[in-house]
């Protein structure tokens, strides 16, 4: 018989009074681990429930993309009953998560500062657009913080055609650093016995996640710009046209420089004194470019990335994103998961990166439908109630 592993974080209960991408993402990150996730909806539920198309069932694959291994209760915050629900929710949860504006929480009771009193062992995590000073009533979408953050600004084919990125990529960001923090207050908590307020923003987190494009602006007062698919620090590092169709080069050293200069048939080119280093490539990637698609030019894509790909010379083609899980399901990657809970259309489920070789995380059920399973936790919170209850009595 085979022994069941119990999960890093299933003895954790996490209270889930985050809706749309930031907040979800982070929950379904510490669900996968093991958490048991109590998400909280208002009546008209999550925002990305209606955000399709695509929907299936009737259930938008936005919704359904980052609301896994979570059960759901519908509480309106402003009936008294169900607010001394969310209330009991909240003093028994190790984590809670929210994303709420600065301010909103608190009218509600629900606060760091007046939670902590009843359940001081409480990682209390706050997401917000801009943090919770000058910004605090300003209102985030991904795509305004990406504007106003400066990504949108080193995204685009030139400085004067700034564009976004295909994804909600703050959010995700912001998402993955409250999940970081999460478990390390966590990690705190088992040291002192006491929670802590862990407050992100997705200003800050887009700032950070900048990275060398933030560190040339903070270091050297380089502000970056917008160069298409050139890298600013790195050559030949872009899209280069072929006899048939578009490659890809993301050459990072002058070892790889010199085996692409061999299978193209051009090995004099990494002998070139324009080229011998990374610093002299980007700066001659004009006259470097001319040269390596008169060389591609010989054969199509295809035949390049074939030849490239067998000496390890990173190199590929654009993939939609069919073709991105279909090369990832011939790497081994395994892309596509299904839930536990045997549900054919809406237990489909990308998988997790997170691959732990003694406590795996799992796909235990799929996306709640709205409030699936209001009942079944109002009476579990009863029964807790009653037993801390008694508890006390005991006592």
């Amino acid at each position: 018989m085979n022994q069941i592993v119990p999960q890093p974080l299933s003895s954790l209960l996490v209270a889930d009074f985050s809706r749309v991408l930031a907040g979800p993402f982070c929950t379904m990150t510490l669900g996968d681990l093991g958490a048991e996730v109590v998400k909280v909806e208002r009546p008209e539920g999550d925002d990305t429930r209606a955000w399709g198309p695509p929907f299936v069932d009737k259930e938008s694959t936005y919704y359904l993309g980052v609301n896994r291994n979570k059960r759901s209760i519908v509480l309106d915050l402003r009936d008294t009953d169900d607010l001394r629900v969310a209330r009991t929710l909240a003093g028994h949860a190790d984590v809670l998560v929210e994303n709420f504006r600065p301010g909103t929480m608190a009218r509600f009771g629900l606060d760091e500062p007046t939670l902590r009193e009843a359940n001081p062992e409480l990682v209390y995590c706050s997401i917000t657009a801009f943090g919770p000073a000058a910004g605090q009533q300003l209102a985030g979408y991904d795509l305004l913080v990406q504007a106003l953050g400066g990504l949108m600004s080193v995204t685009g084919p030139d400085s004067d055609s700034p564009i976004k990125a295909g994804v909600a990529l703050v959010d995700v960001l912001a998402g993955l650093f409250a999940t970081v923090g999460i478990l390390a207050a966590l990690r705190e908590r088992d040291r002192c016995g006491r929670g802590q307020h862990v407050e992100i923003n997705l200003m800050s987190a887009l700032l950070s996640a900048l990275a060398n494009q933030s560190a040339s602006y903070v270091l050297a007062q380089q502000i970056p710009r917008a160069m298409g698919n050139e890298h600013p620090s790195i050559a030949p590092y872009d899209m280069y046209a072929t006899g048939d169709g578009m490659i890809v080069l993301a050459i990072g050293n002058d070892k790889q420089f010199g085996q692409l200069c061999d299978i193209l048939g051009i090995p004099e080119l990494a002998r070139d004194g324009r080229f011998l280093t990374n610093e002299l490539r980007v700066r001659h990637r004009a006259s470097l470019r001319r040269k390596l698609e008169r060389a591609l030019a010989a054969h199509p894509a295809g035949h390049w990335t074939r030849a490239l790909g067998a000496a390890g010379v990173p190199s590929g083609t654009v993939n939609n994103i069919a073709e991105a899980f279909a090369h990832a399901e011939r790497l081994g990657l395994q892309p596509i998961r299904s839930t536990a809970d045997g549900d054919a259309r809406l237990g489909r489920q990308v998988a997790s990166p997170i691959n732990l070789s003694a406590t795996p995380v799992t796909y235990r059920t799929r996306a709640p439908l709205l409030g699936e399973h209001s009942t079944d936790i109002r009476a579990w919170l009863a029964e807790l109630d009653e037993g801390r209850k008694n508890t006390r009595k005991g006592a």
